[in-house]
């Protein structure tokens, strides 16, 4: 049986497109340049094999968890969101803005919604980017503020945006917004479907751009539905 270092970098991405992400973050060709064994293609790079063969095993085991978040304290909740999404969305904006402008320039001219696609992406990602130091800077540390006082027994004076309603509304109208901006992507790109004769780096940047999605909704979930109420609840015992 073939191993996974015998197998050749087109092939793998082939079977599983999320390995593309890890081969493009290694600098390993996986579109032209695809057809040399895995094995062979990190001797060329200079990279340790048993690394990368840890981070394409973990993509092709793909074990999603299930969390009951609604049970997590708020300020634990807020630590995971910027430790698994806030990070996720740092980690993947730059491969994704190379991605957009990459297939734009050798498709754009035959399929021309990917240069509106790769506008909006560009929106999103500075979008996002601002919103999360927001949060970061201003909502998550109030709401960690909150519950290291509701622990003390103590009440805090009230912030200086009023209430925790002003930023919570401001968070959720930019989630709304990334939420519009991404369904725009998703009706341009036929529910991100590449056409058939997209290369691997064409279907690398529709599975991203689709797994960027699918985490923001998490993202967006995890804020909107169970850590905002859980704040503007709490602020009612907490500020004076």
């Amino acid at each position: 049986m073939e191993t996974l270092k015998q197998k050749t970098v087109a092939d793998l991405v082939t079977e599983n497109i999320k390995t593309a992400h890890i081969f493009k973050k290694h600098g390993i060709d996986f579109c032209c340049g695809g057809g040399i064994s895995i094995e062979r293609a990190c001797e060329k790079k200079g990279i340790d094999y048993a690394t990368l063969e840890e981070e394409l095993s973990k993509a092709l085991s793909d074990n999603d968890r299930t969390y009951n978040y609604k049970s997590w304290a708020p300020d634990f909740l807020t630590d995971h969101i910027i430790n698994v999404h806030h990070t996720y969305v740092e980690e993947n904006s730059s491969l994704l803005l190379q991605y957009a402008d990459r297939v734009m320039k050798v498709h754009g001219h035959h399929n021309t919604e990917l240069v509106e696609i790769n506008d909006l992406v560009k929106r999103v990602v500075g979008e996002l980017a601002s919103h999360m130091k927001k949060e970061e800077l201003i909502l998550f540390p109030f709401i960690k503020k909150m519950v290291a006082a509701q622990k003390e027994g103590i009440t805090l004076p009230h912030p200086p945006f009023g209430t925790v309603d002003s930023p919570i509304a401001m968070m959720e109208e930019e989630h709304d917004a990334a939420g519009i901006i991404f369904r725009e992507i998703a009706e341009l790109s036929n529910n991100y479907t590449p056409p058939a004769h997209a290369c691997n780096t064409y279907k690398a940047f529709y599975a991203k751009l689709e797994e960027f999605e699918n985490d923001l909704h998490l993202h967006v979930h995890l804020e909107n539905n169970i850590l905002f109420p859980k704040a503007k609840q709490m602020e009612k015992t907490i500020i004076q």
